[in-house]
């Protein structure tokens, strides 16, 4: 029998070094990667090349392993020539290790087609191709655009099979249906290359709402698209006899998904007929509170930890972004409601809007300190990513954006802020991470731990551990942590030059010296504080601001109230009161 190898291949992106950022053991899976792969298993289940050509298929999620191009090709020479490589859902600040990848592999005859929200972004929104798009096309690389399911991979395996692979797969206007589809699925080889074996999946894909700075909008659509219960409990089920129980659900917002109940209705079942607990971290927005029984049965779905775009504390900004949805003066109620069982929060920060100013930013960040319960907090430049609004705007009134798309990650400054200087714009970032990932601050998260009566407060040390380790030493992958880097010498950015051994390897070792010891010292401080709270007979009844239970006179008495564009957002709020108890 003949055989196609495919590489399903999701690139990661350089570190400030030019090396490829990948671990020993990483923490966050590619959905992206878990729906394709799924697909072609689907495809050689179905024998789409012929009864007699068996699809070898073989994903690589490059934060956890390793890709080379000289092996895959040789593969694919070893089998003939026929088969291909699939660069699977790349978006912008992967691009260019996506290209570093493609080269070699184009040079040697072997197919490659990219996909992914920076191609799908660009194309959905902007008039004409950017420079690095019209280079992958020179290459040769194909275009895919959209998404593979309703048997659309099946034409791309046909193409490749013949050696007639297309320069461009347009599926943008035409979405798909999820349900019935296959399921997201990575094996337990593929997973065990993680911290905490899970795995992810998705169970609802588009968002109705209309932030300027998002994406999933333009590629993935203003309208949603769900999977069935049927789905779910066969992901589930799936992943259970492979070992796997834990799971990051990538929908982009669950609460808007309209079969959220019979969704986690169905989690609830399995977990009983299994006898197996359920752990998954799921995203939501802010007026989730407001849906009944929503978070109970999240809870007794398995969701033990929550991540919220909260995004800024000031009104003004968020509509000019926007993000019309989120009201500030729902925020505690709903960070509480959740608090009420032992679930840990985490929220992302844009920094930047052009209402900020540095002076506004720090002080907004010691009022989400003080005033909101939130366990950990992400920070991220606003970002005009490739298929968002403010990009494409950007883009055609030619102001300058880096044209370095490695930076792309949330995590560099890539524009110019319309009142703070550059220096003034990257100062406020940076203390932001040092305010919230303070010792001080730190130990107030593990003391409110125990005043909720969390089981979460070693996780929470352990994470808080990490990430204010890598807040302060590692800015380049701040969002992408995992265990123990993996660097190579031979892997180096394409525009960068080769480091002599000796350099190499002194930067490699201290590198790891320096976290080694900074994460000892730091968990270890945090440790003995936790041994001290623990140690207090009254820690169930610290109390601050935060954990406090909302009163209508909240508004006078929080700073969160008193931010710029808070009024305008507190009387609306006072007359929905009013309205309801009238």
């Amino acid at each position: 029998m003949a055989e196609f190898p495919i590489f399903l291949v999701k690139p990661t992106h350089y570190d400030d070094h030019g090396y490829p950022i990948t671990w020993w053991r990483s923490v966050v899976p590619s959905n992206s990667l878990a729906c394709v792969s799924a697909l072609a298993e689907d495809c050689r289940a179905r024998q789409v090349l012929g009864p007699d050509v068996d699809i070898k298929i073989e994903p690589i999620d490059e934060t956890n392993r390793r890709a080379v191009p000289a092996r895959m090709a040789a593969a694919i020479e070893r089998a003939g020539g026929k088969g291909m490589v699939a660069l699977i859902g790349v978006q912008t600040n992967q691009f260019p290790r996506a290209l570093d990848i493609a080269r070699p592999l184009i040079a040697r005859g072997i197919p490659v087609c990219i996909g992914g929200f920076h191609v799908s972004g660009c194309y959905s929104m902007l008039k004409t191709l950017p420079p690095e798009l019209i280079e992958a096309r020179d290459m040769g690389i194909s275009f895919f655009l959209g998404e593979a399911e309703n048997g659309r991979l099946d034409e791309v395996l046909r193409d490749a099979y013949a050696g007639q692979l297309k320069p461009l797969y347009d599926h943008l206007k035409d979405l798909p249906n999820i349900d019935t589809e296959p399921g997201p699925f990575l094996g337990i080889d593929v997973v065990k290359r993680t911290l905490d074996l899970i795995s992810s999946f998705d169970v609802g894909r588009g968002c109705p709402f209309q932030c300027s700075f998002c994406t999933i909008i333009n590629v993935q659509g203003r309208r949603s698209r769900f999977r069935t219960g049927a789905d779910l409990e066969k992901i589930l089920k799936t992943n259970i006899d492979e070992g796997i129980t834990r799971f990051f659900v990538t929908d982009d917002n669950l609460a808007r998904n309209k079969n959220w109940e019979e969704l986690f209705d169905t989690a609830i079942r399995v977990q009983r007929e299994t006898g197996v607990r359920l752990k998954m971290i799921v995203q939501v927005d802010t007026l989730c509170h407001k849906i009944p029984n929503f978070i109970d049965k999240a809870v007794a779905a398995g969701v033990h930890h929550v991540f919220i775009g909260l995004e800024n504390i000031n009104p003004d900004n968020l509509m000019a972004a926007k993000k019309k949805q989120n009201r500030i003066t729902d925020y505690r109620e709903m960070l509480l409601a959740w608090k009420k069982h032992p679930v840990m929060i985490s929220a992302g920060y844009i920094v930047g809007f052009p209402g900020d100013t540095k002076e506004a930013l720090l002080r907004d960040i010691e009022i989400v300190k003080r005033e909101l319960p939130i366990d950990y907090v992400f920070f991220n430049y606003l970002t005009p990513l490739p298929g968002c609004e403010d990009h494409q705007k950007m883009y055609e009134r030619g102001e300058w954006m880096d044209p370095d798309l490695n930076k792309y990650d949330l995590l560099h400054r890539v524009t110019h802020h319309p009142k703070m200087t550059d220096q003034e714009w990257d100062e406020a970032y940076d203390a932001m991470w040092a305010s919230f990932y303070s010792f001080d601050h730190m130990v107030t998260i593990l003391k409110r731990c125990y005043a909720l009566r969390s089981n979460k407060a070693w996780l929470t040390l352990n994470r808080l551990s990490y990430i204010a380790v890598f807040s302060q030493y590692f800015k380049s992958y701040r969002f992408e942590w995992g265990m123990l880097q993996l660097r190579y010498r031979a892997d180096r950015r394409s525009n960068m030059p080769r480091e002599g051994a000796v350099a190499f390897y002194v930067r490699y070792a201290r590198d790891l010296a320096l976290f080694a010891g900074a994460f000892v010292y730091t968990w270890s401080r945090l440790r003995f504080a936790l041994w001290q709270i623990r140690r207090n007979k009254q820690r169930s009844q610290y109390r601050d601001p935060a954990l406090e239970p909302p009163t209508g006179t909240d508004y006078e008495t929080l700073e969160l109230f008193t931010t710029r564009g808070a009024k305008e957002s507190v009387g609306k709020a006072r007359a929905r009161a009013a309205a309801l108890a009238g």
